[in-house]
């Protein structure tokens, strides 16, 4: 199981598309992925999930990956939040 602390460098955070996107690149992954905010843990791929979060851009999350591909799951989703996939 990996943990990593991500900040979030979308210009407009995670709103309805981006979080669309963020669910796609989460399901790509056999690992469970979890995404931890202000006491808050959902999972990854989870679209209401990841909406009921209301994450703004700069603010620091939490990422959990736990599975076969755990590293690649981890790689993805921060490349994602920050703005370069």
């Amino acid at each position: 199981m990996l943990e990593k602390s991500m900040k979030i460098q979308l210009k407009n955070g995670l709103e309805a598309r981006p979080v669309a996107v963020l669910v796609q690149v989460a399901s790509q992954h056999e690992s469970s992925i979890y995404i931890e905010s202000a006491g808050k843990k959902v999972n990854a791929k989870s679209i209401m999930g990841m909406m009921s979060l209301g994450l703004n851009s700069g603010e620091e999350v939490y990422v959990t990956a736990d599975g076969a591909d755990e590293e690649k799951a981890i790689t993805s989703i921060e490349e994602f939040l920050s703005g370069k996939e």
